[in-house]
């Protein structure tokens, strides 16, 4: 007469989760013009389409300029740097979190809008819009501070990192990780996101927040 309780909590919890799945995904209009919100949102090959080939002419400059072994220890010196780069842009101007006016709306475009919503796919990359422009700054930062082979050599693995971090970004949201390294990404990503992200900025390079004191479970979640 009443039906099975089973079946009918099921019923009850299932458009529930399903709401919150859609919530986690979809994420909402940055700006009022649809051409302008084109501009924020961005398929994941288009990070490897721009860089990869950006990454191969910096290294081919760099060896044409520079000893074999001097470049490759640029690029070490390199990676490393945009690591250190991720760590921090993370930490200090993605969690700047104002509670109002301009600054609070700049939070939200730049970082917010993916903690509200950590699931849509089109908004877990940096967009062309912003990664070529910051690119472009660190690579002339580096010219006007090396010898041109070094600074090709030093940029080929800034981006190799970059690239690195983005498709890692991408595969621990929207991949299943078989191996222990892809597993323990995920799940140091995932507490950020949903038990404290006050910890884990580190994204690819979570090796950090152990050096600087914000590995998760190292502080009580908030």
């Amino acid at each position: 007469m009443f039906g099975d309780p089973k079946t009918a909590k099921t019923s009850t919890a299932t458009p529930k989760v399903h709401a919150r799945t859609e919530e986690l995904r979809a994420s909402p209009p940055m700006f009022e013009s649809q051409f302008m919100d084109r501009f924020t949102r961005v398929h994941p090959a288009v990070v490897p389409a721009i860089f990869v080939p950006v990454i191969a002419a910096f290294s081919y400059l760099a060896f044409a300029e520079t000893r074999t072994a001097a470049v490759f220890g640029w690029m070490l010196l390199g990676y490393v740097a945009w690591t250190l780069v991720e760590y921090w842009l993370h930490r200090v101007v993605f969690h700047f979190e104002p509670e109002r006016g301009l600054g609070a709306r700049l939070h939200w475009m730049m970082h917010g809008v993916h903690h509200d919503h950590p699931n849509d796919p089109l908004r877990l990359v940096m967009p062309p819009s912003a990664s070529i422009p910051l690119g472009s700054l660190f690579a002339l930062l580096f010219q006007l501070a090396l010898p041109f082979g070094a600074a090709c050599g030093l940029s080929a693995g800034f981006f190799a990192g970059y690239l690195a971090y983005d498709m890692t970004h991408f595969a621990v949201h929207h991949r299943t990780p078989k191996g222990p390294v892809g597993r323990k990404l995920r799940e140091l990503h995932m507490r950020h996101h949903f038990q404290d992200d006050t910890t884990g900025f580190g994204v690819s390079a979570p090796w950090w927040d152990y050096v600087f004191g914000t590995a998760p479970g190292r502080r009580r979640p908030r």
